[in-house]
């Protein structure tokens, strides 16, 4: 076997088409770029190869920051990066350490969906859960998941969903100035800890709607109360997914974030949608919704950065 680094982002982005499986909406080179463009780290995609095959396909960028490796596209939030879906293509347990032995230092990679391989891979451990609405499950009917909480617990939704409804509740989509809405709800609510707080995450953000805008991907949903923008999400739906970004909401209208989830879900009954992905981190109310969850993986390795970091090599692994 061959393994080798690439770092031109002509070779890197083809070798990516041809080796990562587009099934996903982070899946697609165009989306990760948004933010690659946004944080400008080193490329380093490793490939493992035999013959000529693709084996092995590992996509890098260089964290200087924190003086480790990450996951392409490189976007990162306190330390950890925020995209999902990530892999390591691998054939073989022999090809997977492959891959992380030509990584020449630190490595943490996070959010990776679940491969048969880790079962035999001391590396990998538990990382944060997934949360996915199946609307198949209920037969698309939004009434059928309804009924599958107690009675109790739709007693208690409808009483916080009645006070916000008192007042005149309307819906408008794709208004791309409600984007800018939701970016200020989102800081004024998280602070500091808001993702948009870093303004490379920012223009990631903004290079993100463009393209979606661009490809006809993007769903902007804003719920008013009395005229007035009570919360914004931001998502896009691409191969029966429809994926939920990031989102703001105004604070004087307590519960508002329950109706605007409720909303994609009945939506999605109705446009028949397979898959609606909220992505991780349950804040309390994504497992008491009766969201699906889902495993994801990390490998974090600590070690010295090699002398030949940024150099462009090739090794030769004997076949065992």
């Amino acid at each position: 076997m061959k393994s080798s680094v690439r770092e031109d982002p002509d070779e890197c982005r083809s070798i990516w088409e041809k080796a990562w499986p587009a099934k996903g909406l982070f899946d697609l080179w165009e989306v990760r770029s948004c933010f690659h463009d946004a944080f400008q780290r080193a490329l380093s995609f490793h490939v493992v190869e035999e013959d000529g095959k693709i084996l092995g396909f590992l996509p890098l960028c260089r964290d200087e920051e924190d003086n480790k490796y990450i996951q392409f596209p490189g976007e990162t939030w306190h330390g950890k990066t925020w995209l999902e879906q990530n892999r390591i293509i691998a054939r073989s347990p022999r090809v997977f350490d492959a891959l992380l032995d030509s990584v020449p230092g630190s490595v943490h990679l996070r959010y990776l969906v679940e491969n048969p391989l880790f079962c035999l891979m001391g590396q990998v451990t538990p990382d944060e859960l997934g949360y996915l609405f199946s609307p198949r499950l209920y037969d698309f009917s939004f009434q059928g998941y309804w009924q599958s909480f107690s009675g109790k617990t739709r007693k208690k939704l409808r009483a916080e969903l009645k006070k916000i409804e008192a007042g005149k509740v309307t819906y408008r989509f794709d208004r791309l100035d409600d984007l800018d809405r939701m970016l200020v709800m989102n800081m004024n609510v998280f602070g500091q800890d808001s993702y948009f707080k870093d303004p490379r995450f920012y223009q990631a953000f903004e290079n993100l709607s463009a393209f979606l805008h661009k490809r006809g991907l993007l769903r902007i949903t804003t719920v008013l109360v009395d005229g007035e923008v009570a919360a914004v999400d931001m998502g896009a739906v691409w191969n029966s997914v429809y994926t939920l970004l990031a989102g703001g909401i105004n604070p004087e209208f307590p519960g508002i974030a329950k109706l605007i989830n409720l909303h994609h879900m009945e939506r999605s009954c109705r446009e028949k949608i397979e898959t609606v992905d909220f992505l991780c981190g349950d804040f309390n109310w994504k497992e008491r919704f009766n969201l699906t969850p889902v495993p994801l993986y990390q490998i974090n390795l600590e070690r010295e950065a090699s002398a030949y970091y940024g150099q462009f090599h090739e090794r030769q692994f004997a076949c065992a």
